[in-house]
């Protein structure tokens, strides 16, 4: 394997965008930080999806099809956040998020292409989804109204991912009947949530629901729990337990319907976007990071400090927003990011240390 240092700018304007949507989080949590730039806790969000995964998942795939114009869409996101930031004022960093996620639309269109299948043909409408909620949000709808399309973004994509590695297992024609028939009702409440916030949630919440039990008999990481390597066992218990909070994410949006704010608000967010997608980060990351960059990452036992610290907090600030007890969801809401730096710090170590071997 070949290192290769192409995509490190890429990689670093990510992890910047995922350290300033992390103090981000802390203003929103209620820390008393400063705010470096005026427009910074409203954009906790975007940075999170168009900055750090904008960047993170369109670089994946530019590399690995080795297609020079697929660099520009984590480019333009990585552009279009800094802008965000620094000139809130003009729409031009919406605008440059925009374009990206329509580059973002253009790989997967090129995927699709070379290989029409189900894992592909969803994680293209996942694209499509970040597209359009870019857009609704360019044009002055609120975050709460837009962020199911966001979440459709990275739920799509990792759903469309998880199924192409499940192959090996040879789904039955039924099992993927079944999948498709769960995707179309989570584009549906995606869709009716635009105008029916309540009917939308819940039938967002029941696909959820769905595609996590749907995984429990289709995807291999259930498999590998106890798998004789170490790395592939903790990877299956990144990917499980992400899968696990997917679930439990789903069944409160369908049993408490929809938030716009609050306390329950953030546990419906943070279950998802933390919960499953932090967890499922975790675990691809020793895939991810290798394809991206040509070195490999040495496991340690010491990976699972940070994930069990992740999933204790996360459950911690669920008990916390549902029983209004602020201090402990302030608490619980920084030893979450606190796993997720010390998971970026690991990863880093562990890329810099290799790349030194090589």
């Amino acid at each position: 394997m070949k290192p290769n240092r192409f995509p490190i700018p890429f990689l670093f304007l990510a992890i910047l965008a995922l350290l300033a949507a992390l103090w981000a989080g802390l203003m929103r949590l209620g820390w008393q930080l400063p705010a470096l730039t005026p427009s910074l806790a409203l954009a906790h969000g975007p940075l999170m999806i168009s900055g750090f995964l904008g960047i993170l998942i369109p670089l994946e795939r530019a590399v690995a099809l080795k297609q020079k114009w697929m660099y520009l869409p984590p480019l333009l996101a990585g552009l279009g956040w800094l802008v965000t930031l620094l000139l809130p004022s003009p729409p031009l960093g919406p605008i440059l998020l925009n374009l990206a996620s329509l580059g973002g639309v253009a790989i997967l269109i090129e995927i699709t292409r070379r290989e029409t299948a189900l894992h592909t043909v969803t994680m293209l409408l996942g694209a499509l989804t970040w597209f359009a909620g870019n857009l609704l949000w360019l044009f002055g709808w609120q975050i709460f109204q837009v962020v199911f399309f966001w979440q459709g973004f990275l739920v799509l994509t990792i759903a469309g991912e998880r199924l192409e590695l499940s192959r090996v297992l040879r789904p039955s024609r039924q099992s993927q009947l079944l999948f498709g028939c769960i995707v179309a009702i989570y584009l549906a409440g995606i869709l009716i949530a635009t105008f029916n916030l309540q009917l939308g949630t819940r039938l967002n919440g029941a696909a959820l629901l769905l595609l996590a039990l749907w995984s429990v008999r289709n995807d291999l990481a259930w498999r590998n729990l106890k798998h004789k390597l170490p790395l592939t066992r903790y990877i299956a218990w990144c990917l499980v337990l992400g899968l696990t909070w997917l679930g439990i994410g789903g069944g409160l949006s369908l049993v408490f319907g929809a938030q716009i704010a609050g306390p329950r608000y953030d546990a419906a967010l943070h279950v998802v976007f933390v919960g499953f997608v932090i967890s499922m980060i975790f675990g691809h990351a020793p895939i991810i990071f290798p394809a991206i960059l040509g070195v490999p990452i040495n496991f340690q036992p010491a990976f699972y400090i940070h994930l069990i610290l992740l999933h204790v907090s996360l459950a911690l600030r669920v008990i916390a927003d549902y029983a209004n007890w602020h201090t402990l969801r302030m608490w619980s809401g920084l030893l979450n990011e606190v796993a997720i730096l010390m998971f970026i710090g690991m990863t880093v170590y562990s890329v810099r240390k290799s790349f030194a071997e090589k």
